[in-house]
């Protein structure tokens, strides 16, 4: 009997055991969910009226133009994020620099060689000895990752990575991208800081705000002032000396590095072809989709992939990844943490639109996430409406600019003649919509009743409108719209 009793304690015990080791794995993982979604800085989002935005400032150097947005509109600093654009020609350089936040970029234009360095990780892109004993000029080299570019890619990039973007095309490569200042990595005030690693930077590209007027001003006297309009690469603020002990070269050559001689900025053309040790543009691309179809079929399960190896881009633009297609309307694609798994640490996602010739897509809101959306092609029609029922955008926009729909405010696009294509940065990495119309809309989930005595309409009547449009995201042009 007693026997009997200590096998039951036993046995108690060790349910006791599991059951408490179970909970304290599931309080682990969702800990660790929680950090990795901690809460946006919060702003306040007094939206009057909208506007669709164009750049306020461009600052030209050497081989190409920076467009800035103004962080300043109440937009912006609702939706908390900053957004610039590059324009860089043949040949051009976009100097190494990095952000005190995660960003997306994605290409209007053109293409190019994109990389990123990442702390820790191994120069994995390796020149063999043999090809360096045949080309006895140049020194053997080796480099973390570098990538392609082109057209409809749109890159991640992590707080804090170090990157840089060449356009090895034979035309103008253009780039948009959204800075997220009010994630959680951020640190600092809510404006955007760049950092540049090389260059002759102005004092514009760095931490620009106009209304913040010069930071360091009235703390540090006349030479803060002096200091806060002068602008350089982040090696220029150091000891001559102590630099050229860390990196055991000649102070001469720190003295360079410093302080370059031409005015050229942070975009500076290369005048020979630039030289990086990179696959084949079409290799690389096939490992790509090879990569994608694998990934797609293992799922992610955080041992095979490591932020050294992590995939940093994806082609949005791809008719063959749309997620929604209407053959006389056009598609619609989304990326986020499930097809492009870095996304879930920067918490952005995004939405690449096509609507062809007085196409619609369907009014919906935003549940989870403001949307930045970018006029990449054509013109069209928009309209916002906020929680009071008010019309605060109703206009057309066109390629070129900028708007936001915060998050909650309904939103309906109708392509003009020209068609319409957009890319939308949202600020969550698992973005979602809700429709007001078609086949998905939230009518559709309502009893045929609730539609009836909410708007006060005939039963016929509310059935039409819960039924009528049997297409689902993209609508085809009606005979209102011709």
């Amino acid at each position: 009997m007693a026997s009997t009793s200590l096998l039951c304690l036993g046995l108690g015990f060790l349910i006791l055991f599991h059951a408490c080791f179970a909970q304290k794995a599931q309080g682990t993982d969702a800990t660790r969910e929680q950090r990795q979604q901690q809460q946006r800085f919060q702003t306040q989002c007094h939206i009057q009226d909208l506007n669709a935005l164009e750049p306020q400032q461009r600052v030209e150097s050497e081989a190409g133009v920076t467009e800035f947005w103004d962080q300043n509109d109440e937009q912006l600093q609702c939706a908390n994020v900053a957004v610039f654009r590059h324009r860089i020609q043949q040949r051009g350089l976009v100097v190494p620099s990095y952000t005190n936040t995660p960003a997306l970029f994605y290409v209007v234009q053109g293409r190019g060689i994109h990389g990123a360095v990442f702390p820790g990780c191994p120069e994995t892109y390796q020149e063999s000895q043999q090809r360096s004993s045949e080309s006895q000029s140049r020194s053997q080299d080796q480099h973390q990752k570098v990538r392609q570019i082109r057209e409809g890619d749109l890159v991640a990039l992590p707080t804090g990575s170090a990157n840089w973007v060449y356009n090895d095309g034979p035309s103008e490569l253009v780039v948009v991208a959204l800075v997220d200042v009010g994630n959680s990595d951020n640190q600092l005030d809510q404006f955007l800081r760049k950092f540049y690693l090389g260059g002759n930077p102005q004092p514009q590209l760095q931490g620009y705000s106009q209304s913040q007027g010069s930071r360091y001003q009235g703390s540090q006297g006349g030479e803060g002032g002096d200091r806060s309009r002068r602008g350089g690469n982040l090696f220029r603020g150091f000891d001559e000396r102590l630099l050229a002990e860390a990196f055991n070269v000649n102070p001469d050559l720190i003295s360079k590095l410093q302080r370059p001689q031409m005015q050229k900025g942070i975009i500076v053309r290369v005048q020979e072809e630039l030289r990086v040790l990179s696959p084949q543009r079409g290799r690389e691309q096939e490992q790509e989709q090879e990569q994608e179809q694998e990934f797609q079929g293992s799922g992610d399960n955080g041992i095979e992939e490591t932020i050294c190896t992590m995939e940093l881009k994806h082609n949005i633009n791809d008719p063959s990844g749309a997620d929604a297609y209407n053959p006389r309307g056009g598609r619609v694609a989304t990326v986020n943490r499930f097809n492009l798994p870095i996304l879930r640490y920067i918490q952005l996602s995004a939405e690449k639109g096509n609507l062809y010739q007085n196409a619609m897509m369907a009014p919906h809101w935003n549940l989870n996430a403001h949307s930045v959306v970018y006029i990449t092609r054509g013109n069209g029609r928009m309209q916002i409406v906020a929680e009071n029922g008010e019309n605060v955008f109703d206009g057309q926009i066109r390629e070129g600019q900028l708007i936001v729909v915060p998050q909650g405010f309904a939103v309906v696009k109708r392509a003009g003649n020209r068609g319409l294509e957009w890319i939308s940065f949202k600020t969550n990495d698992v973005a979602m919509t809700s429709q007001l119309a078609g086949r998905a809309s939230v009518l559709r989930g309502l009893p045929l009743d609730v539609i009836q005595n909410s708007f006060q309409v005939s039963r016929d009547e509310a059935q039409r409108l819960k039924y009528n449009r049997q297409e689902l995201t993209v609508f085809t042009p009606g005979p209102r719209s011709q």
